[in-house]
């Protein structure tokens, strides 16, 4: 049986058999159940399974990378992101200059315990990246408790041992607080995820720490809810920004943004109700997504490393695999801030 017919069995195009094969996101999981079923029925044997074993000798150089999707903010289409697609590019180049290969699985959080037991069932890995950034502790130490080779990549658990790798939210947050000082704003408002993770309060704590540090004004009505994953402009961000000019209540100077894609909204949303980035009002992002030079002006911003995160989370995890008697790492990778043009000079 070819891949054509594994197809028209389903009723579903070549390509969609390719991404549940591999496990690569792109499809819905009850489209991917659907199809490795009739895998399993039909004995089919994909080509890349064989290519893999005739290389590697065995399935022990195949390294999974296991993601679960949810509505709010890893939907299924999570590789398309600027930040994850980066992320997953690295990691695959990692992987493949280490002799191994990568397999891709996303499921469904809503059914978290059921896919959490079909893993065993499928093809086997020598070990697992998870992408933990919505994922809860207890959850990470469920995964943990059947895979003890698990690196968990974009999140932290200090109570945990397993091995993380991580950007250093904290100091990140913290150095584009005191950089928007240093061009002389007092004034700095925080435009934050209306959806909550380990990242976003990191990033929340190290923005604080700032604001005690430098003195820095911040009030409570300088808090803007926005969705962390939209990158076109938002009206409820919008009408809020417009009432408080309406009743001219003095605006921030400066707003800092808990990723790019908040700011790049941010950016268009002023745009539209005619407010100028930077000229009326500054704004740094965090990340540093490939879009944060495409939108105009050009967003200042917060660089995370994503090659070191993906090539950390490679290493540790050969390092589980092919050592004994391990103990646990947590790595941090530092940031830096990324001098644009939507931040400017403020002077009274």
């Amino acid at each position: 049986m070819k891949l054509d017919d594994i197809a028209k069995k389903a009723n579903v195009s070549k390509s969609a058999v390719s991404l549940a094969l591999s496990g690569k996101p792109g499809i819905s999981s009850e489209t991917r159940d659907k199809i490795l079923r009739i895998v399993k029925e039909t004995g089919y044997i994909p080509r890349s399974m064989v290519k893999a074993e005739q290389v590697y000798g065995s399935s022990k150089k195949i390294l999974r990378f296991l993601v679960f999707s949810d509505a709010r903010f890893i939907g299924l289409q999570y590789h398309k992101q600027p930040f994850f697609m980066e992320l997953i590019h690295y990691i695959e180049e990692h992987c493949r200059k280490m002799g191994y290969s990568l397999m891709f699985s996303t499921v469904d959080i809503t059914q978290f315990d059921k896919d959490i037991a079909k893993l065993n069932d499928e093809v086997e890995h020598s070990g697992i990246i998870l992408l933990g950034t919505n994922l809860e502790k207890k959850q990470i130490e469920e995964i943990g408790e059947n895979n003890p080779n698990l690196v968990v990549l974009d999140t932290y658990v200090h109570e945990l041992n397993v091995d993380f790798v991580v950007m250093n939210n904290i100091m990140g947050a913290y150095q584009a607080s005191a950089y928007l000082v240093e061009q002389g704003h007092k004034h700095i408002g925080y435009v934050q995820s209306e959806y909550r993770m380990h990242n976003f309060e990191n990033r929340k704590r190290g923005f604080q720490k700032a604001k005690e540090e430098y003195g820095f004004v911040s009030m409570e009505e300088d808090v803007f809810l926005m969705s962390p994953t939209v990158l076109s402009s938002q009206e409820r961000f919008q009408k809020e920004i417009q009432k408080k000019m309406d009743k001219n209540e003095t605006l921030p100077t400066a707003l800092f943004c808990e990723n790019d894609y908040l700011a790049i909204s941010v950016i268009k949303s002023l745009h539209e109700i005619g407010l100028r980035v930077p000229d009326d009002i500054s704004v740094i992002g965090f990340d540093n997504i490939k879009e944060s030079v495409v939108i105009s002006p050009e967003l200042t911003t917060v660089h995370v490393d994503k090659e070191t995160l993906a090539a950390k989370a490679v290493e540790q995890l050969i390092r589980l695999i092919e050592e004994k008697d391990k103990m646990g790492i947590k790595t941090v990778v530092d940031t830096k801030i990324i001098e644009r043009k939507s931040v400017k000079k403020f002077s009274v």
